[in-house]
């Protein structure tokens, strides 16, 4: 994959996301046809209910969960091994430090300014209703750009696991 290709995919998560999609199913569904995933539907079911911090409940990012799955579709335990788990939780932990590298957090609340950085487990519940989309809600949430740095950063790990240059992802 090509570095443009990265940037076209980067630009086609942050697009989902402003077309309405959250953050774990924009990650995903940007990505999840490089692992035989070409059902629109299956991959935007398997994918929405992570958004907002797992269901609004601003938890772990949904850009990073939308991440975490592409990995799971790449290097999952399909094995049921100690090994297979320590082969897929090496990967996963690796895309958190470099997410939470670039974004000081993995947690929703923390991300958005809701919560302190390292206090988050004290947030409020915001219920289940998504705020409405409107150019003062993009105005105020970092959420494409973490949607479109998560796309990025498994991109990048892609690459770095093979060994093959960005330029030829």
């Amino acid at each position: 994959m090509q570095s443009n290709e990265i940037s076209r995919r980067v630009a086609l998560s942050e697009d989902y996301f402003r077309q309405g999609y959250n953050c774990a199913q924009s990650v995903f569904l940007a990505c999840c046809d490089l692992y035989g995933l070409t059902d629109k539907d299956l991959a935007l079911r398997v994918s929405s209910s992570f958004g907002g911090g797992i269901g609004r409940m601003r938890s772990v990012c949904g850009a990073t969960l939308g991440m975490f799955m592409l990995e799971g579709l790449r290097s999952g335990n399909v094995e049921g091994t100690p090994e297979a788990k320590q082969r897929n939780y090496a990967q996963v932990q690796d895309l958190a430090a470099r997410f939470r590298d670039e974004h000081g957090s993995l947690i929703c609340a923390e991300i958005l300014g809701l919560a302190p950085r390292g206090e988050s487990s004290g947030s409020p519940m915001l219920g289940p209703t998504p705020e409405p989309r409107s150019e003062e809600y993009y105005k105020k949430r970092p959420c494409v750009e973490t949607v479109g740095s998560a796309v990025r950063i498994f991109l990048e790990h892609l690459g770095d696991e093979t060994g093959v240059s960005q330029e030829n992802l």
